[in-house]
């Protein structure tokens, strides 16, 4: 790898999956102020709502995610209409 194309901040960096709480380990320049302990080490830590490990494309289960009744405003909306 050349020497001086990444910035300064490149580091390992551990992002956590708030949905199942999966974490995996891998180098970015987010900028974070907590850390988390893996794999006997302390890493900053993102976190994220939803990676490969709980999205439902990745696993192969449909899954409903309803964020602040979403889903219930659409329902309300859209759900009894019926096609004419």
């Amino acid at each position: 790898m050349k020497k001086g194309i990444h910035p300064e901040n490149y580091r390992p960096v551990v992002f956590k999956d708030m949905s199942n709480g999966d974490m995996f380990l891998t180098r970015s320049t987010c900028k974070t102020t907590e850390t988390v302990e893996f794999e006997g080490e302390t890493y900053p830590v993102v976190k994220v709502e939803i990676s490969s490990s709980s999205h439902p494309f990745f696993t192969g289960k449909s899954k409903l995610v309803d964020t602040a009744g979403r889903v219930d405003k659409f329902m309300s909306r859209y759900g009894n209409a019926r096609k004419k």
